[in-house]
């Protein structure tokens, strides 16, 4: 008879915490901050080597809550973002600051890597472009003529 009475608890008090945990899900549905951005895809083109290598992403808060982006991280040391601290408000717009190191000639292909408390939690960026050396004007040649021997 105990046995009974102790499994009948657990049989009731599962069946509680099964239900709590979907009335949960339920009631977060449909809200909360969502981050949406103009586009996720920079193209540089080609950039000369030393050129500017700082680029924005714009974004806007299309939820019904604060947004808070808690941090963004690029694919290499290379590629250095900055995101706002401060909270963004529903229908808030902001920017994601990216600098990239151009001092290495070649394509560029990276990723800004951003986190925030989102419907989607986690949303990558892409920068993309190729890097190319300076053009130096070569020295001038010596004047052809005979060579005396």
């Amino acid at each position: 008879m105990k046995k009974s009475l102790i499994l009948f608890g657990i049989l009731i008090s599962s069946i509680f915490a099964i239900n709590a945990q979907n009335g949960t899900m339920k009631a977060t549905d449909g809200d909360g901050p969502e981050l949406t951005f103009d586009s996720e895809v920079i193209d540089y083109g080609t950039i000369e080597r030393y050129a500017n290598g700082e680029r924005e992403f714009t974004f806007t808060n299309t939820g019904d809550q604060p947004l808070i982006i808690s941090n963004s991280r690029g694919s290499c040391g290379c590629t250095v973002p900055s995101w706002p601290k401060e909270p963004i408000k529903p229908g808030e717009k902001g920017s994601i600051k990216v600098k990239y190191a151009t001092d290495r000639v070649g394509p560029i292909n990276k990723s800004v890597t951003v986190t925030s408390n989102s419907k989607n939690p986690t949303t990558v960026l892409r920068i993309k472009g190729t890097v190319k050396d300076v053009q130096t004007t070569p020295e001038k040649a010596a004047p052809a003529g005979p060579v005396e021997n």
